[in-house]
């Protein structure tokens, strides 16, 4: 039988490990408080082995807010004529969103950059390309030691 820990074949006790109970190997068994020995079963039933394949770096695309957003959307605004409270009303936001817009008191959410790059006709959100290593996992069985090594590379 496989440690639900570390995966080694070896003999397994029943152990309470910060109240959960696994059945894990000796050494894995000094984590938790032993409860007893596991039983081997008669016919220990056929196991599928973790088949881990690692695939071609998938790209993911954040968006986020510009650093001088603040003072684009005061240009924009009075380059429009508008003053905070018309603008406010233009936009269907408070004027005191509109202030502390201006005053970068508040950074907007995407919804919001997208709306006043409509309206004001400017660039407030910008793309970032971001290369992640994936992945695949088939088994029947995972243990807590397979996610530690995956999670290491």
């Amino acid at each position: 039988m496989q440690c639900e820990m570390c995966g080694s074949e070896e003999r397994l006790f029943k152990t309470d490990i910060e109240g959960t109970l696994l059945n894990v190997c000796k050494a894995c068994s000094k984590f938790g408080k032993i409860i007893n020995p596991v039983k081997e079963p008669i016919e220990e039933k056929r196991r599928k082995k973790i088949e881990i394949t690692e695939t071609e770096p998938e790209e993911e695309i954040i968006k986020m807010v510009v650093n001088n957003f603040q003072e684009k959307i005061r240009k924009a605004r009075e380059k429009l004529g508008l003053n905070q409270e018309d603008f406010a009303k233009k936009i269907k936001e408070k004027e005191s969103i509109v202030h502390k817009l201006e005053t970068g008191e508040f950074k907007p959410s995407i919804d919001t950059a997208k709306k006043l790059e409509k309206i004001l006709h400017i660039k407030l959100i910008e793309e970032y390309k971001e290369e992640g290593k994936t992945t695949n996992i088939k088994t029947e069985e995972l243990t807590i030691g397979d996610l530690i090594k995956i999670k290491k590379k």
